[in-house]
């Protein structure tokens, strides 16, 4: 488990397709010594198994579900990713559960400072999120945006039932994450709030669930 606090930006060295997989090259000077062999590494947002080991980097596997999911083999060498290591058991949850599951990708619209002075500003990110995700995106919740913890700041309609989404960044977020180098137009990985999954299949559960004198007598009467 995650919780959306990037520990480094590190760097695709290679994408490189092999039968079945697709192996990622990323360089990480700070995180790739804390690693071993088979450690989890969340990779802007997608929880990806270390392999290669150096001092310097990791590698990893991709899949064809992650492939599918995620933004990762729209990549290149030299584009910057976001990086965490899981959350120790007991460690205080900074962000929010962010579990490294991409459920869709978005689209970058916007990303505006507040002010003039781009050093020390708030900045406005807006992104388009696929009509999948719309249930589980609220005002005020918790979304992981390439991996990053961010609240949603306002949801509006787009076309064809997707939704716009808008966030607020602090200085510190946009400058020690992947954020301040993407364009308008290029892909995010989503993850959204577990728990708004979990709470719309119990409602649904629910929906569905009539009294009859089989499911009484279960329950004792």
């Amino acid at each position: 488990m995650f919780t959306g606090l990037i520990a480094e930006t590190g760097t695709v060295v290679s994408l490189e397709k092999k039968v079945g997989v697709t192996r990622i090259h990323v360089a990480a000077p700070t995180l790739a010594k804390q690693l071993g062999t088979g450690d989890s590494i969340a990779v802007s947002g997608v929880c990806l198994t270390a392999l290669n080991i150096t001092p310097e980097s990791f590698e990893a596997d991709l899949l064809e579900e992650t492939i599918r999911r995620t933004s990762l083999t729209h990549l290149s060498p030299g584009t910057r990713v976001n990086l965490e290591l899981p959350t120790p058991a007991g460690t205080p949850l900074g962000g929010h559960v962010v579990q490294g599951h991409v459920d869709g990708v978005g689209y970058l619209l916007s990303l505006t400072a507040v002010t003039s002075d781009a050093d020390y500003t708030d900045w406005t990110l807006k992104i388009a999120a696929p009509a999948a995700l719309s249930p589980y995106i609220v005002e005020k919740g918790s979304i992981a945006i390439n991996g990053i913890s961010l609240t949603v700041a306002k949801v509006e309609p787009a076309a064809d039932g997707a939704k716009e989404v808008t966030v607020a960044l602090i200085p510190h977020t946009y400058a020690v994450t992947n954020i301040h180098t993407l364009q308008p137009g290029d892909p995010v990985n989503l993850e959204v709030d577990v728990l708004a999954k979990y709470a719309e299949q119990r409602a649904k559960k629910n929906e569905t669930e009539s009294i009859t004198e089989l499911s009484l007598i279960a329950a004792g009467f």
